[in-house]
Formats: structure tokens, sequence, C-alpha cells
């Protein structure tokens, strides 16, 4: 499958901060980035607020905060998801280093189907990518020591835990990463094909 592209972008504001927004093909999915303040001394960004994530759409309640370290570059993880009644939505960003998110689209009769989005995530910039439940998630490090912080809308719950093969070849997803060089969890190096997935996930309009 093809890797769906930004369509358009927009902001939010309030009381003077204020964020970039792009959205996807894929409903729901979207990039944001929020301003930073910079001066000599670093920069300040308020990396999230409430009341301006649920005016772009983000829900308002999210329960954990999940925080990885990945020490080489290639680190694969994912691609993962939790079924219902666990599953999750998740807002991604990376406090060290870069990565490349992926999120696919598994909900049961989605015009989206099986389609993904990849999108760079730096520590740099900020970036962060939402994405709601009925997503497989996963992403690929770029520099050593790589942190990935994100916001979950669920708890975890280890019976509702699966995943999905990271290159499989019906996803068509290109990590820029090849097999041999991938370092995995012994968990996703066995995870299952997609053709043998079935997916928990329904795809509900609006």
């Amino acid at each position: 499958m093809d890797r769906v592209r930004p369509v358009k972008g927009g902001g939010a504001e309030r009381r003077g901060i204020s964020m970039d927004i792009q959205e996807f093909d894929i409903p729901g999915v979207k990039l944001l980035t929020p301003q930073r303040f910079a001066d000599d001394r670093g920069f300040f960004s308020e990396t999230y607020n409430q009341k301006t994530y649920a005016a772009a759409g983000i829900p308002d309640v999210f329960v954990q905060d999940n925080h990885s370290l990945s020490r080489e570059a290639g680190t694969v993880r994912g691609l993962h998801y939790q079924a219902p009644p666990f599953a999750q939505g998740k807002l991604v960003r990376v406090s060290r280093g870069r990565v490349l998110d992926v999120v696919v689209d598994v909900r049961r009769g989605s015009p989206a189907f099986g389609r993904h989005v990849s999108a760079m995530l730096t520590a740099a910039a900020g970036e962060q990518l939402w994405f709601p439940a009925g997503f497989l998630h996963g992403f690929v490090t770029l520099e050593p020591d790589t942190e990935v912080i994100y916001k979950v809308t669920n708890f975890y719950n280890r019976g509702s835990d699966g995943n999905v093969r990271w290159n499989d070849p019906d996803l068509g997803i290109d990590w820029g990463v090849g097999s041999a060089q991938a370092r995995l969890s012994d968990k996703d190096a066995a995870a299952a094909a997609f053709a043998d997935f079935d997916s928990p996930f329904e795809f509900v309009e609006g």
C-alpha cells in the first residue's frame, strides 16, 4: 500500500500559543507541531494543553504516559495494537533523536483499510502524531539513544496486546531499514502476517 500523505494544514491558537496541524487522507490521523519560543538559553514549548488539543479534535482524556529508550539506530518497535475494550488512541512525540513513525488503518469497513501513514518525528522540531483506536502502530529509530514519549487513551492490558509483522509485504511500508539490519524484540520478530490478522476494530463514520 502507498504511504498516505498530508492533505491540508491548519493551526490552533490559544492565548498566543499556536500549533501547526496537518491532516491526512485517512480521517482522524493528525500531525501536530506546537510552537516553540526560543532565545539564547534554549526554548519553551507547551507540548500538551487539554483545551487546545480538544479544539484540534484530539480527545480530552489521556490515562497513561509511556516512555521508551532505544539504544541503537534501526530499532523497530511494532506493529502493535490493543484490542477492544482496551483499544488505545495515542499521541506520540520524540524527546531525543528521530523516528519514522507508522500507523496502519485496520478498522474493518474503513475505505482506507490496510493503508498507512508515516511521519518523521524529531526532538529538534517537536512534531507529534495523533491517531485514534483502530490502527497498528510502530516506529523505527533513526539515531542512537532515541527516546519516544506517548500519551494513551486507555490503560495497558496484557491480554489485549497484539502485533503484526512490521515488514509484511502486503502492507508495503518503506521503513528505510532492511530486515537484516533491523533490531527487533523476540515478540516482534515472531509477529503474525497481516493476511492472518483478524482485526477486532470496526470503522465508525464521523
